[in-house]
């Protein structure tokens, strides 16, 4: 009978996952269908437009296929979706197309690294510059990276009861150490580089005094950099910009006014008139309602791939670097090796560009990508462009290209190694109660182990492993950077830098954004006209959200209910997939 009632229960449970498959599969049948008929009903674009620009939401270095993501009601607020590839596409298409009057920058904060945000501001100065189109900003309020970017508008418009977040750059480290002891458990580190600080928040509760250093020069540079363009942007000095944020000076709009921070305080039906009054026409609107296009409706209105037989490789390397295949956020060595050989391979592609943007992750799936960059090498140039982050693993991959372009902003560098081995004997026995024992054939048969902190010999052979591999890295860079192994051992030390900091150490040759690797690219490869492939083809969206969604289940539920308090448990998962010798980037620097 019980096995009866199994059957039937397992049976159930198995129909009922079958008939939630079919629905997706159907509803992304249907939404496909829906986004066809919908992609038709947008090829024309009125005259007198205006593309807006939202960026609420996090920007992927290009844009997800995702059929399930689709709205019934054309009146309904919806969220953008557009990658970086995009949004450039759409910003550099509008400055040529005639019916396209301007651009409407509707900011708050933006989830987006610093280095992406500099990227699509370098893009819309100069569309300001090639077009004479003009650029309106406004926001509710400021973030300091959103004000970054209104800065480079030729009207800043705010909120009367809006502010402007201007304080400094700061990061914030979360320690475990504490906690960890509690519970009884040691983590036992292997590293090679002073300023290979991802393992501090395991070891220590505070940090250490080379990792400030690293911090406070990153920062410096960083923050410099925003402080430039936005006094450039806005005909105020460094200086004065510097003094409102360690004064605090900007804690209401008026203030904001008064400092020229911003052009005119303004409620929203106030910037519609603005837009109307610079000639965009309502079409189709309601009444008072300027003719708008978003993003994503826009970037369905034209078309940026040519025909011609050659080709530039652009090969997306996004996300940690693992072993294996890997998907759209993360670097697969398997896939990403594979797509590098395909170029390689492929007659028609008269150049590679690597878009790199990592913090790096497992040190043999960094190998693996290294060696297909250095066999490409040879046969067309290999460019590489840095995003927000190719740090440790990230610039391992990069060390080898023809040449390495990346904006100011990219953090990069953090050349050095490390691996980490969690010790819950106490946790166990202590606190739980619970007792290992083991049967081996030799010695250190059952070595690493969770239930036992290493011996001598064990942790020497560990951290051996670690010296050796520090010293491929070092070697990798050297040859692949035309220096010194000791040159690269000074800079390195697992320190990292900023894209303005590393051009001055040699750690990268020229400044500036994916559309600046592309123009060395062609250069290199003799092209004057050519079209451009994209590598690896995107997942198939179906496959890739019923593969991951238990796992985004999981992680959405845990983030919602623990909020803050996420860290902890993240920092765990974190200890649990470093296995191995790691070249990854000191943490995931968050920067405020």
């Amino acid at each position: 009978m019980k096995t009866f009632f199994g059957s039937l229960l397992g049976s159930f449970l198995g129909a009922i996952i079958g008939l939630v498959i079919i629905f997706f599969i159907i509803v992304g049948i249907f939404a496909g269908l829906v986004k066809a008929i919908k992609t038709k009903d947008v090829q024309h674009i009125n005259a007198n437009t205006v593309l807006e620009i939202k960026l609420d939401h996090a920007i992927a270095e290009r844009t997800a296929e995702n059929p399930l993501n689709f709205d019934f009601d054309d009146n309904s607020p919806t969220r953008e979706t557009a990658g970086l590839n995009d949004i450039i596409a759409c910003i550099r298409n509008a400055a040529t197309d005639s019916k396209i009057k301007g651009i409407y920058l509707n900011l708050g904060d933006i989830p987006a690294g610093i280095s992406s945000i500099e990227t699509i501001r370098k893009e819309l100065k100069d569309f300001k510059t090639t077009s004479g189109k003009f650029i309106i900003a406004y926001g509710i309020g400021y973030s300091q990276k959103s004000y970054y970017l209104a800065s480079v508008a030729d009207k800043v418009y705010l909120y009367p009861e809006g502010e402007i977040m201007l304080k400094g750059l700061s990061v914030e480290l979360m320690f475990y150490k504490k906690a960890f002891d509690k519970l009884g458990i040691q983590i036992q580190v292997f590293r090679h580089g002073r300023f290979k600080s991802f393992v501090e928040p395991y070891i220590l509760d505070k940090m250490s005094p080379d990792n400030k250093v690293q911090l406070r020069g990153l920062l410096t540079s960083l923050w410099g950099n925003m402080l430039s363009d936005i006094a450039d942007s806005r005909h105020l000095t460094v200086g004065a910009i510097d003094q409102m944020a360690d004064s605090l000076s900007i804690s209401s709009a008026e203030e904001a006014l008064r400092y020229k921070l911003v052009d005119s305080l303004l409620y929203p039906d106030q910037v519609k008139a603005k837009l109307r009054n610079d000639g965009v026409a309502t079409a189709g609107k309601m009444e008072g309602e300027p003719n708008v296009v978003g993003l994503d409706e826009y970037r369905r209105s034209f078309s940026i791939y040519k025909s011609n037989p050659k080709k530039i490789a652009l090969i997306y390397a996004n996300g940690d670097i693992i072993q294996g295949e890997g998907d759209d956020e993360t670097i697969g060595s398997a896939r990403i090796a594979r797509a590098i050989r395909e170029a390689r391979l492929d007659a028609d592609v008269k150049a590679i560009v690597l878009r790199v943007n990592s913090p790096g992750g497992d040190g043999i799936a960094s190998d693996i990508i290294w060696r297909e960059v250095v066999l490409a090498k040879k046969e067309k140039p290999v460019v590489v462009s840095m995003g927000d982050y190719a740090a440790s693993g990230g610039y391992y991959i990069s060390c080898a290209a023809s040449e390495i372009v990346a904006e100011p902003t990219t953090i990069t560098g953090s050349i050095g190694v490390f691996g980490l081995l969690p010790n819950a004997k106490s946790l166990l026995e202590d606190k739980l109660g619970i007792t290992t024992d083991t049967v081996s054939t030799n010695t250190h048969s059952s070595a690493p182990s969770l239930s036992y902190p290493l011996e001598s010999k064990e942790a020497m052979v560990l951290q051996h492993a670690i010296e050796d591999f520090y010293h491929t890295f070092l070697t990798r860079v050297s040859e692949g950077r035309n220096m010194t192994v000791a040159n690269v051992d000074s800079i390195g030390q697992g320190r990292v830098w900023s894209g303005a900091q590393a051009i001055k150490i040699g750690l990268v040759d020229t400044l500036g954004s994916l559309k600046v690797a592309m123009r060395i690219a062609a250069k290199k490869a003799n092209l004057v006209d050519y079209s451009v492939e994209e590598l690896p083809r995107q997942m198939n969206p179906f496959h890739k959200f019923l593969s991951n969604f238990g796992a985004q289940t999981s992680e959405t539920f845990l983030k919602d209910k623990l909020g803050a308090a996420y860290k902890p448990v993240e920092a765990m998962e974190k200890i649990q997939d470093t296995k191995g010798v790691q070249a990854r980037m000191p943490y995931d620097i968050t920067i405020q």
